[in-house]
C-alpha cells in the first residue's frame, strides 16, 4: 500500500483543487451503504457518478446514529436488516475499484471504527479504493490520533465544525482536519430543512479565513435552490445526503428505478450549482 506523504495531494484534495481552478462548487451527494441492499448501493454509486457528483459520502450503518435525523436513521435501520455490516460494505467498494472514479468518503460511528481497529479499518478502507473519513461522534483529541493513522493509509480524516463550535475550537478543528472541512449548517441532527439559517454565510467565511483547506455544508439542504445558497455563499461544496435518501426509499417503495431516482435529483443539484 502506498502511503501519502506531506508533498502528496490526496485524492480530496486534488478534486477541490480542480473544482477550483474551475471555479466550481463540489457535489458531494450522501447515501446510505445497504439501503435497500448492497446491490442497488453499486448501481446508484455509479449513477451518481455519472450525474455530476464530484464526490461520494457513503454511510456505514450503525444502530445508533446520533448525528442522524429521522430519514437517514430509518435508511440504516434498513440497511442493518437487509444485512449490512461493515466490512461487507469494503467488499462491495471494492469491486468498484476502476469504475468509481470519484473520491468516496466513508461516514461512520467510532463504535464500528474502535470495535475493528483504527489501524485495520484505515487499511481496509484505503485498500478497498476509499479517500477519507468522517467519524461524526469522535472527541476532537481521538481524531487527532486517528488522524495520523489514516494519513499513513493515504485516508484524509474529515472533521466536522457546528454553528455552536467556540471561534478557539473551530480553528483547531479546521487546522486538523484534511481533505476539507465539514461544516454541519444547523444545530441538530441531519435533516431535510425548509430553509438555511442565515449565519452559515459567516461561518463559511470564518473557516475559509482559518487557511486553504476547502469548506463543504452539510445537514439541511434539501434541494437545488439551497444547494445554490451555499454555492452563493463561498462554500467550496454541498453535502445533500437526506433528501437523496429521501428520493431513493420512495423510488423503492413504489418500485421504481432507484439509481435513476438518485442520478435524476444528482442532475438537478449538478444544474443548480453550475447555473
Amino acid at each position: 500500500m502506498t502511503t501519502s506523504t506531506p508533498t502528496q495531494r490526496t485524492l480530496i484534495q486534488q478534486r477541490f483543487d480542480l473544482l477550483r481552478s474551475q471555479g466550481h462548487c463540489g457535489l458531494m451527494p450522501f447515501l446510505m451503504a445497504g439501503d435497500p441492499d448492497l446491490d442497488e448501493t453499486r448501481a446508484c454509486l455509479l449513477a451518481l457518478q455519472a450525474a455530476g457528483a464530484d464526490l461520494i459520502e457513503l454511510g456505514i450503518p450503525y444502530s445508533d446514529p446520533l448525528a442522524d435525523g429521522p430519514v437517514i436513521q430509518a435508511a440504516a435501520g434498513r440497511a442493518l436488516a437487509a444485512g449490512t455490516t461493515p466490512g461487507r460494505v469494503l467488499e462491495m467498494l471494492t469491486s468498484l475499484r476502476g469504475a468509481l472514479t470519484v473520491p468516496v468518503i466513508l461516514f461512520t460511528y467510532s463504535n464500528p471504527l474502535l470495535n475493528r481497529g483504527m489501524e485495520r479499518f484505515c487499511r481496509e478502507a484505503a485498500a478497498a479504493g476509499a479517500a477519507g473519513l468522517v467519524v461524526p461522534d469522535l472527541p476532537l483529541e481521538e481524531a487527532e490520533r486517528l488522524s495520523a493513522i489514516a494519513t499513513a493509509q493515504g485516508l484524509d480524516l474529515v472533521l466536522l465544525v457546528a454553528p455552536t463550535t467556540p471561534a478557539e475550537r473551530m480553528a483547531r478543528i479546521a487546522a486538523a482536519s484534511r481533505g476539507f472541512t465539514y461544516l454541519v449548517s444547523v444545530t441538530g441532527v441531519t435533516g431535510v430543512r425548509t430553509s438555511l439559517e442565515g449565519r452559515v454565510q459567516g461561518l463559511v467565511q470564518q473557516l475559509k479565513a482559518q487557511g486553504p483547506t476547502p469548506v463543504a455544508v452539510g445537514f439541511g439542504i434539501s434541494g437545488p435552490e439551497q444547494a445554490r445558497q451555499v454555492r452563493d455563499w463561498g462554500a467550496d461544496g454541498a453535502i445533500v445526503g437526506s433528501a437523496l435518501v429521501k428520493v431513493m426509499a420512495e423510488a423503492h417503495a413504489q418500485q421504481l428505478d432507484v439509481a435513476a431516482a438518485a442520478a435524476g435529483f444528482c442532475s438537478d443539484l449538478r444544474r443548480a450549482l453550475d447555473a
